[in-house]
């Protein structure tokens, strides 16, 4: 029969393709090879153990944080025109309010708003006291692209912790408005990955008010302006840690998002390790600017609302490079190090679901699966050759390429294998049979009818395929449905249905046809064994 040959080539290419993809799987020294793929079968959380966190992206804290920064520049504008004002301040969640002592100089700040700060809007202004107060809005569209980027940059900055913490096949992707879900398989630390992770990592250089009065701030009279924060030290009696409280200046003079590098150092005078970090040349540029300006105040350095110290400016630094010091571990100065590297969340994340799955109850859930699957495919097997006879061996070839090509289709797309994807693969063994018992039905079909055993094949299968077909694009389209809209578990078991009806269609249609046509043209048999 013409083509037979050519139709031989692609089974024992497509053949060659999974094997090939396989072998890095269950042959681990393979993967080594240059010649094959490195793509291997990625076991999902239920099946190899580890945590599940859902996170929620605190999205307004980072419409303040811009507001903060917008008030800097706006002071730094306000310097350079030498206009005269008070100090501004944030009010609810998008506005900010200042005063000018001079009349004249609000059609110049106007200008001023105008050429140089599109994200802000006049809101309102009135005169009190001789003072024009003035209030100015974010606009409503940069509110919303600010909460889209902080979600974004969650995403990332999570992704690269996650990347430094050395975690294998994670999977970390946005899930709604303003959350983020991720699996790490196979964690063996996880409360230090959830640790780091959920550390907002937000470091801020702020003035301590040291013209004020601590002991009257803590019994609740705090200057307008000031707020009171809490650092560790370390008893020289009792050597145990004791909360000491700091009076600062609300206002943020820097933040981390300058920085380029973060690396833990042993101090040698007191054997302690710290982190050193370095800013970019912006950063550099404003440390600098604020060292020079504040020669002899408190400099609080403060991770996460804790003060982790307060040193005194001695001189103006101008290398950009600081310490975190703070009675660190090792580890703990490590994983601090992580997280400023791989940057600051821009808004603190709150962990709305967490679940940790053992490796154990994942082995056993392997196990149990692929009994399952082995039970169901010695019976389809069984089943398959006493009712059809040889025509059901030949079903049962095209049974096992099919688990074949369905896990190469895994380890190629790099899916994730899941418990309900075994599930899946045990409800495509009894799908594979589905469209053999259809175009053997076929066939018997025709030779009752007193057709030739080459004729009733060619009629079975010309018959049957449409069918099939019909069958297989609806479940297809309904698998990938799933695919898309489902999450977790429905993902998994699309993944591995949709891969088992492609290997489906290519078997039961194309190779045991192709197995069928050399029984016919190549070795010339007269009786059918169906």
């Amino acid at each position: 029969m013409r083509g037979l040959k050519w139709r031989w080539f692609v089974v024992i290419g497509v053949l060659i393709w999974a094997l090939l993809y396989l072998l890095p799987t269950f042959i681990p020294k393979a993967s080594e090879s240059k010649l094959l793929p490195h793509n291997r079968i990625q076991l999902g959380l239920d099946l190899k153990g580890g945590i599940h966190l859902v996170l929620e992206v605190e999205d307004e804290e980072a419409v303040r944080a811009t507001l903060d920064a917008l008030i800097e520049e706006i002071e730094a504008s306000l310097k350079k025109a030498k206009i005269p004002y008070l100090e501004p301040k944030t009010i609810g969640n998008n506005q900010i309010a200042l005063k000018l002592i001079r009349p004249e100089d609000v059609e110049r700040f106007h200008k001023i708003l105008k050429d140089e700060y599109p994200d802000l809007r006049w809101k309102a202004e009135e005169t009190k006291g001789g003072l024009h107060l003035i209030k100015l809005e974010l606009k409503p569209e940069r509110v919303t692209q600010i909460k889209k980027m902080a979600v974004s940059q969650a995403l990332e900055t999570i992704r690269n912790r996650i990347d430094e913490f050395g975690v294998a096949e994670p999977d970390i992707r946005q899930v709604g408005k303003n959350r983020i879900l991720v699996q790490l398989p196979g964690i063996k630390e996880p409360q230090r990955a959830i640790n780091i992770i959920g550390k907002t990592a937000r470091l801020e250089f702020k003035l301590v008010d040291d013209e004020n009065s601590l002991q009257e701030a803590l019994k609740g009279n705090v200057p307008p302006g000031d707020e009171i924060l809490y650092g560790e030290q370390v008893d020289p009696t009792t050597h145990r840690k004791v909360r000491v409280p700091y009076l600062l200046k609300k206002r943020t003079l820097l933040t981390g998002e300058y920085i380029t590098d973060a690396r833990v150092l042993i101090d040698p005078q007191f054997n302690e390790p710290y982190v050193a970090i370095t800013f970019n040349k912006q950063g550099a540029r404003i440390f600098a600017r604020i060292t020079g300006e504040n020669v002899g105040k408190r400099l609080a350095i403060i991770l996460d609302n804790k003060v982790h110290s307060a040193p005194v400016i001695r001189e103006q630094i101008p290398n950009g490079q600081a310490r975190i010091t703070g009675n660190f571990t090792l580890e703990e100065a490590k994983d601090l190090a992580v997280v400023l590297r791989a940057g600051a969340l821009p808004a603190p994340v709150k962990i709305l679901e967490e679940r940790t799955v053992g490796p154990s109850l994942g082995h056993d859930s392997i196990r149990k699966g692929i009994k399952a699957s082995v039970i169901a495919g010695i019976l389809v097997v069984i089943f398959m050759a006493i009712y059809y006879g040889m025509s059901g061996v030949i079903a049962d070839i095209a049974l096992f390429v099919n688990l074949i090509l369905l896990l190469a289709g895994l380890a190629m797309f790099q899916a994730t294998l899941t418990l309900p994807g075994i599930a899946g693969i045990a409800l495509t063994i009894g799908m594979a049979v589905d469209a053999n018992v259809l175009i053997f039905e076929r066939i018997r079909e025709e030779l009752r009818l007193g057709r030739t055993p080459r004729a009733a094949v060619e009629a079975g299968y010309g018959k049957a395929f449409w069918t099939i077909f019909d069958a297989n694009t609806t479940t297809l389209i309904t698998a990938l449905i799933l695919f898309q809209f489902g999450t977790g578990p429905v993902k998994g078991f699309a993944v591995t249905l949709s891969l088992g009806i492609l290997a489906n269609m290519f078997t039961a249609v194309f190779m045991c046809k192709v197995i069928f046509d050399s029984l016919f043209y190549k070795w010339e048999i007269k009786k059918l064994s169906i």
